[in-house]
């Protein structure tokens, strides 16, 4: 690992360290091919095609966490911790967290109602391209058939192979199948239940509970007696349980949460990509892997910005992964669903500037999903089957928009910023042999009954050809336009949108 003079981490690490070139020696499992665990080697990685063309995928949080189904999918780490709601709730609807812990909800996790079979067609009918399965939370309880410890799917709880299950049925339906790990925050989750009286403390529960060591939630954060980095034995443990799913279920994508940004992780992480890239490939298999806070570098798999955008066109595709809830990614009971409108904004804002939309839901525990969520999935399946040519297989333009809206923050965390207007417009174009492209032009607010596209104004020259055709999606109706050098004036037959966003269509002929 390459340290910097002076970083206070460094004489920490040079203990903690491994060559990943020794780490892949104790991977169960063939790590030859062209990729090696080097960030230069990681550097010829190339994004396939079929994730960038996707733009839409579905994030799934379902776990024991959705049984209380209060506050959030933080709630196991929570409800250890008195000054918390979770803890307050906790104590009035189940007892102590001595006598009732977080264990005693596997039982009440039984996805007696669960069919895979259901969500696959959900999923498609939403038009989603792939599907993410968080295969494990932060509470370490693993939704596959794990050989490396008890407190799975497989053999407590639902007592069924959930990874395996949902991978079969999504792909029987034409999707791309993917997982989420997030065994990393494991480290620190359950810490707070070793400060009170809790059955964390008891030794039988270790290895659902454990290693439960204090550490600070920022991953760059210095190493101290509060905030301990990850042992070597933790760190093999996080990298063969992920071969352990790798191996059997095969998934074209691997989505990490954002502790995996500590540095203790960072030979593991690039041992991990070097024998994840190098079996895809040999099995046929075109893999991604996302990330998050710089964990990885630049060009060797995906970024990802939590519940946010960014400000202008990246170089590289990219990830937004947000939820169809602001309150929280596993279900709760008093969820606050976002409007569709809001999320088809964000979804055209990322497309827009070259990313990915990753949109969550969050089952119930009997393995049922949410009327509203259904309701809000079969919404967007609508509205893509009218706007999808927009979206699907798109590239982003010379101007990713325009409008009057200006995003003051970008990053994570920002999306209920996203608040746009009537002449707030993003840009996308395809190729149409062999004329020559169409640009589409997806204005993010209310309709009105004239709209001058600037970006497309005679003196600004963006446009490179004669405009032959201008038309809205999902509709057969001529409309009145002209291209001055002011931009492109549209008028909008109003009895015609009732929704929106909705999506001018220009023709261009070069």
């Amino acid at each position: 690992m390459v340290q910097q003079a002076g970083n206070p981490f460094e004489e920490y690490l040079k203990v903690l360290s491994t060559d990943p070139l020794d780490i892949l020696k104790a991977v169960p499992a063939p790590t030859k091919g062209p990729f090696k665990p080097d960030w230069g080697s990681l550097k010829s990685y190339r994004v396939p095609k079929w994730f960038v063309d996707a733009k839409l995928g579905i994030f799934i949080h379902w776990g024991v966490y959705s049984v209380p189904a209060f506050g959030s999918e933080w709630y196991p780490r929570f409800m250890y911790m008195p000054d918390r709601p979770e803890h307050q709730f906790h104590l009035k609807s189940f007892g102590s967290v001595a006598e009732f812990g977080y264990k005693d909800f596997i039982p009440m996790f039984t996805a007696e109602n669960w069919d895979p079979d259901e969500w696959a067609k959900i999923f498609e009918r939403s038009g989603a391209k792939f599907v993410v399965l968080v295969a494990e939370h932060h509470d370490g309880f693993a939704l596959w058939d794990s050989g490396y410890t008890r407190w799975c799917a497989a053999r407590v709880g639902p007592r069924r192979d959930v990874v395996g299950e949902l991978k079969e049925a999504v792909e029987s339906r034409g999707l791309v199948f993917g997982v989420s790990y997030h065994r990393a925050e494991h480290w620190f989750f359950f810490e707070p239940g070793t400060r009170v009286e809790s059955d964390v403390r008891d030794p039988k529960y270790l290895d659902l509970y454990g290693p439960a060591k204090p550490a600070s939630l920022d991953p760059r954060a210095p190493p101290g007696p509060e905030n301990q980095y990850p042992d070597k034995e933790f760190l093999m443990d996080w990298l063969l349980k992920l071969v352990e799913v790798v191996e059997k279920y095969r998934p074209w994508l691997v989505y990490f949460d954002w502790w995996i940004a500590n540095p203790a992780f960072e030979p593991y992480l690039r041992a991990f990509a070097a024998y994840y890239y190098n079996r895809c490939y040999r099995w046929g298999v075109e893999p991604v892997i996302v990330y998050k806070h710089n964990a990885f570098r630049e060009g060797t798999a995906v970024p990802d910005i939590e519940r946010g955008t960014v400000k202008e066109v990246q170089i590289h595709p990219w990830v937004s992964d947000t939820s169809v809830d602001y309150k929280s990614w596993g279900y709760i009971r008093d969820a606050e669903y976002k409007p569709v409108e809001a999320i088809m904004q964000h979804m055209v804002d990322v497309v827009s500037k070259n990313g990915v939309f990753l949109l969550n839901i969050g089952p119930k525990p009997d393995g049922t999903i949410p009327e509203e969520v259904k309701r809000i999935l079969a919404e967007i399946g609508s509205r893509l089957q009218v706007q999808g040519e927009a979206i699907y297989g798109s590239q982003p333009w010379r101007v990713f928009g325009e409008g009057p809206t200006k995003l003051v923050e970008e990053g994570f965390f920002t999306e209920r910023k996203l608040v746009f207007v009537e002449e707030d417009v993003r840009y996308t174009v395809k190729k149409a042999y062999p004329l020559g492209e169409i640009i589409y032009a997806t204005v993010l607010g209310r309709p009105r009954e004239r709209i001058t596209l600037k970006a497309l104004a005679k003196r600004i020259n963006m446009v490179e050809g004669e405009i032959l055709n201008v038309d809205l999606l999902g509709s057969k109706e001529k409309i009145e336009w002209m291209h001055t050098d002011d931009g492109l004036e549209v008028k909008i037959p109003l009895q015609r949108i009732e929704k929106y966003p909705y999506t001018i269509r220009i023709l261009i002929r070069k």
